[in-house]
């Protein structure tokens, strides 16, 4: 039987509200307000708080210095699957953890001391307690990749997030492709010559640039990205699954999220439906996209667009952004 739409509104907007608290957990670690051992400590003591129904790996995502392989390591190490939320920890698995984030705890705060203190004393003139209050105010920055096949809406799950979330960086594209309908130079992509491309690979100006379809080439600028990351930015990038795998390599920390459609003839349905490729061209997109969704087990989540706003959502909660 179908739940009378009522309950489906409540449950939705419960989920809605669950995610939100996770987020703002998970942005209170980043910026050094709560402890991962403290977060960790009230979700075995209350199972349905946030905190319990926050996976492990997301938590531990949130640490400095620990990207998506070293965690992954880490907690197979400890014994503890990927999908496993803080409050279903068994009775082994739990002094595990807390044993091992005390032990980072511990060193971060020496090391910060050590920084602070050396500081202190190349300034001369700074005082110590202060000093250390700056060296643990620095809090690590995200760098997500959002990938997936042809047509799975990464265009319209990034334009939704550039204008409903302006807490997000947005990286724009360069690409030498023709704009489509609706699309702005500069705001939906930077459109640019071969020359220029040229030249701009030439000079090292791009985090990750590929050829996309055996026809036009997309690349992301490099130095917008890092400016917003030096100033403590959430960075978003929207690129194709090869500039992902390019942007792993150079920087291991970034979390790569694939895009799924809800279905193959969903993703057939969108790709035709809009209307801009030739019947060939529409054909050789299809066959990138089965190669393409091959790839979804080289990222860190996956995210099923079935409606915009929930796939954006998703991908703004893995930003640490509440």
């Amino acid at each position: 039987m179908r739940p009378p739409e009522v309950d489906r509104v409540a449950a939705s907007k419960a989920a809605v509200a669950a995610r939100r608290a996770r987020a703002a957990v998970k942005n209170a670690v980043v910026e050094g307000t709560r402890s991962a051992s403290d977060v960790v400590q009230a979700g075995l003591a209350d199972q349905s708080s946030a905190e319990g129904g926050l996976r492990v790996r997301e938590l531990m995502l949130c640490l400095q210095g620990l990207g998506p392989v070293r965690v992954d390591r880490t907690l197979q190490q400890l014994g503890i699957s990927p999908s496993k939320r803080i409050g279903g920890l068994g009775r082994h698995q739990q002094p595990k953890l807390l044993e091992y984030l005390d032990s980072r705890e511990r060193r971060a705060t020496g090391a910060a001391d050590a920084a602070a203190d050396a500081a202190a004393d190349a300034a001369g003139s700074l005082d110590s307690a202060s000093a250390r209050g700056r060296a643990t105010a620095v809090t690590p920055t995200r760098l997500v990749v959002l990938a997936g096949p042809t047509a799975v809406g990464k265009g319209t799950v990034s334009t939704y997030i550039r204008e409903n979330y302006p807490d997000v960086r947005l990286s724009v594209s360069a690409t030498t492709r023709s704009p489509r309908p609706g699309e702005v130079d500069g705001v939906s992509y930077y459109f640019v010559t071969d020359a220029e491309f040229d030249r701009m690979v030439a000079e090292g100006e791009f985090l990750e640039w590929a050829v996309v379809h055996n026809q036009s080439r997309y690349g992301t600028p490099r130095s917008p990205v890092q400016q917003a990351l030096d100033a403590g930015k959430s960075v978003l990038l929207e690129i194709d699954i090869q500039g992902a795998r390019q942007v792993r390599a150079s920087m291991p920390e970034a979390v790569l999220v694939f895009l799924l459609p809800p279905t193959w003839e969903e993703l057939v349905r969108r790709l035709i439906g809009r209307g801009t490729e030739s019947s060939e061209e529409q054909a050789r997109r299809l066959a990138t996209a089965k190669v393409e969704l091959a790839a979804q087990d080289e990222f860190d989540y996956r995210v099923v667009n079935s409606k915009v706003e929930d796939a954006a959502r998703e991908v703004v909660d893995l930003m640490n952004i509440s």
